[in-house]
């Protein structure tokens, strides 16, 4: 009775949808407030319901209810409980369910905390939310029914993918899905906005917040799975270039790109067609991800469906979305015009130019991924785009986006003297300078990448700081370091985000340049050097975990003669799945990480046993910690999580043509 339930709930959630979608729009065309009003209580009326829905698909897990053709394809009653409620969306159909549950949810809190909006715009963003909600709900209703019921259901489940059966993994898609499903809330803002004719700087500072909340979770969510792709997978590495992993990156590099572009719309009226424009693509790149993980055209890990049917159905989606929002863009061009005029050097010119770097390497990351897939279908070719590809054509990107950051943050508004933000700055550099310097020194002739990363990470860091010194006026240095813990949150969060960008680049090229790695068989009770560590292989159990069977090491990591870590690596066996896991142990360190990873035995006895020595690995998901932190810092700040103020802009709101 309760899937049935659930069943009715989304069917109501879905008319719900419609009503929300239509009434609102033709309200605010005509200007009936009483059908603009509509909207609210239908927003909230569509989260309710849909959020009863997935309760009852979590309900159906959590009881291996076998009833249901997607609790077997996923679950199983041995599996840990965290497992049964993470399979729910450890699958197409649920999260799917998840994906439209996330959608509603944003709607409804832009009808929540949108009281300072103007109803007519209120409407008009609601309506086109709920449009994008109705595409969904069709497309879960009839082609993924999470719903649907066996006639004679089996006595026990087939388990979920063992991949899938680790804490990372668990909270990683949610996290990714309330960023990659929150820039649909920035394009109903720019899609309302194109429709209204009202582009100015309130629009700019009503469409921040939920900006950065997407990017702040999109942050996140791929932090979560970048580690667990470090430590789960047994490669090694953080970061793949796997087309799924690009999926998610394209939107989050779009997300910044947005995120400072809205500030200068808002602080000087200035890229309204261009931040409307990244708001339309960040939200498209979405559903690009979406197409790629649930078409099947193209294979990754990660890869959740390979129906062509339902790639049908969203490359639809997206056409219509993306498509209808370009055209609407093209018409509404003269309703865009900038008012706020700036020199070659400024803030604004520098915002610009981060803002081009970013959607550069967005459109790098995009080409690289989907190359394969054109080269097959246009000239009959299979290729592989890999890592050297992105490496070298993505890095001088970043690289020139770590040079201007510091010096775009600390330069004025409108109009600005070079010289003086570099003598600014100078202590910064000279500093960076000096690591740089240390390191290469250091290193003995290896790869230029360390030294380089560890300079421009330095570089964020101290310009960060500088940039908060500079922002505490003038006065002792007494007095000025007073002043700057009472500057305001959004001054305190851009540091921190910036500063963390710093860190993950130092954490990147100290990995990347320095990291030691060792393969070989391995006997017990052998001990072997790699690097300044001594590791030895003591003995191998076979342990049986709740639902898997587990080949356990057990090594010894020595420093000299003295024995400090005991690691336990395994290589575990999912019977029901019938697929085997690797479980890397790693010690971690501040300026390193000890992995280890044991095989299988092999026929001259002993057994294989991988080994790295991982520099500054955590550096990577600290800095996208504090990078999250930044995130969070600014959207506490009043200003910025609500639009104090931002009905005196109406009047000099540009009409429509």
């Amino acid at each position: 009775m309760i899937v049935e339930l659930g069943h009715f709930a989304l069917i109501l959630a879905f008319a719900t949808a419609i009503v929300q979608m239509v009434i609102p729009l033709i309200g605010a065309h005509k200007g009936w407030p009483g059908w603009m009003a509509v909207a609210e209580p239908a927003a909230s009326a569509q989260f309710v319901l849909t959020a009863a829905s997935f309760a009852a698909l979590t309900y159906a897990f959590v009881t291996s209810d076998f009833s249901l053709q997607i609790v077997v394809a996923n679950s199983h009653t041995a599996k840990p409980m965290l497992y049964k409620v993470s399979g729910v969306w450890g699958n197409h159909e649920g999260s799917m369910l998840l994906w439209v549950l996330i959608l509603a949810l944003f709607g409804a809190m832009a009808a929540w905390f949108g009281g300072n909006l103007p109803p007519s715009l209120r409407a008009r963003v609601l309506g086109v939310q709920a449009a994008v909600g109705v595409a969904f709900f069709a497309f879960i209703l009839f082609t993924s029914n999470p719903f649907t019921r066996l006639a004679v259901p089996p006595f026990d489940g087939k388990d979920l993918n063992p991949l899938l059966q680790d804490p990372g993994l668990a909270f990683h898609p949610p996290f990714l899905y309330l960023g990659y499903v929150g820039l649909s809330l920035c394009f109903s803002f720019a899609v309302a906005a194109l429709i209204e004719g009202r582009i100015d700087a309130a629009w700019g500072r009503w469409v921040r917040p939920w900006t950065l909340l997407s990017w702040l979770f999109l942050s996140i969510g791929i932090g979560l799975g970048s580690w667990w792709a470090y430590y789960e997978l047994g490669w090694g590495g953080f970061w793949f270039w796997d087309p799924v992993e690009n999926a998610s990156f394209m939107p989050w590099l779009l997300a910044a790109a947005l995120l400072h572009s809205a500030i200068v719309v808002e602080k000087r009226e200035s890229l309204k067609s261009w931040t409307i424009l990244l708001a339309i693509m960040a939200f498209s790149f979405s559903l690009i991800g979406t197409f790629i993980v649930r078409s099947g055209v193209i294979t990754s890990v990660h890869a959740f469906a390979s129906d062509p049917t339902r790639g049908v159905f969203i490359l639809g989606i997206l056409a219509l979305f993306t498509g209808g929002a370009l055209t609407l863009f093209a018409a509404r061009a003269g309703a865009m015009q900038a008012k706020g005029v700036f020199g070659m050097v400024s803030r604004e010119s520098a915002l610009v130019l981060n803002n081009i770097l970013l959607a550069v390497a967005a459109l790098v990351v995009f080409v690289g991924t989907i190359w394969p897939l054109v080269a097959e279908m246009a000239f009959g070719r299979k290729l592989s785009v890999g890592a050297p590809f992105f490496d070298m054509a993505f890095t001088p990107f970043m690289v020139m986006l770590a040079l201007v950051l510091p010096i775009g943050a600390i330069i004025p508004w409108k109009r600005a003297r070079l010289g003086r933000a570099v003598k600014q700055l100078a202590p910064a550099l000279m500093l960076a300078l000096a690591v740089g310097a240390l390191v290469w020194a250091m290193q003995t002739g290896r790869s230029a990448l360390g030294p380089v990363g560890m300079f421009l990470g330095t570089w964020l860091v101290t310009g960060a700081a500088v940039d908060l010194f500079t922002r505490s006026g003038r006065g002792a240095f007494g007095a000025r370091l007073g002043r700057i813990w009472r500057l305001p949150r959004a001054d305190w969060g851009k540091a921190v985000a910036h500063s963390g960008l710093g860190i993950t680049m130092m954490g990147i090229a100290g990995l990347t340049a320095w990291e030691e790695e060792d393969i070989r068989v391995t006997q017990l009770g052998e001990r072997f050097e790699v690097g300044a560590w001594g590791i030895s292989l003591d003995e191998v159990n076979r342990v049986q975990g709740p639902n898997y069977f587990s080949t356990t090491g057990t090594m010894t990591i020595w420093k000299g003669e003295n024995a400090l870590y005991t690691l336990h690596p395994e290589k575990r066996t999912y019977p029901v799945a019938k697929m085997p896991t690797t479980e890397a142990a790693i010690h971690n360190g501040f300026w390193r990480d000890i992995y280890v990873v044991i095989g299988d035995p092999q026929d001259g006895g002993g057994w294989a046993v991988r080994t790295y020595i991982k520099p500054l690995a955590n550096w990577i998901w600290a800095g996208t910690i504090i990078m999250a932190l930044g995130g969070l810092l600014s959207l506490s700040d009043r200003r910025y999580r609500v639009a104090a103020g931002a009905r005196k802009s109406a009047p000099d709101a540009v009409p429509a043509e």
